[in-house]
């Protein structure tokens, strides 16, 4: 069977924002697709079956996590196991310092939105 890769952005064919199919905006439109994200970040301890990725993205629905791993397993990121579980390819792994350094600035940007902390005030 052979999978449909015309709805799956992909370096150097059109993809939105970009006529020319720049891999970066390949890679931003992918990775830009609801949930995509948040599966790379949850295959990336190991493998994880079907039901037990979809309960960690917040049980999204079964046929937006089928649609994302076909994108995903079409674009080179994620494989499937003989024993139906779904794992990131090496090409998938080598995103993982970008979504490390990607999280490391959350937390930084989630610190600097919190209000200062003052200092208990004494009146003595």
């Amino acid at each position: 069977m052979t999978e449909d890769r015309d709805d799956v952005p992909l370096p150097g064919k059109p993809v939105r924002g970009s006529s020319s199919g720049r891999p970066i905006m390949a890679a931003l439109n992918l990775l830009s697709r609801r949930w995509v994200l948040r599966i790379l970040w949850e295959l990336r301890a190991g493998p994880r079956g079907f039901r037990e990725l979809r309960a960690l993205c917040d049980a999204m629905s079964p046929d937006t996590l089928s649609t994302r791993l076909r994108e995903l397993r079409v674009a080179g990121l994620v494989t499937q196991h003989d024993n139906a579980a779904w794992q990131l390819t090496d090409l998938g792994v080598s995103l993982g310092p970008a979504m490390k350094a990607l999280d490391t600035w959350s937390q930084q940007w989630a610190g600097s939105l919190r209000p200062p902390q003052n200092p208990t005030s004494s009146n003595t």
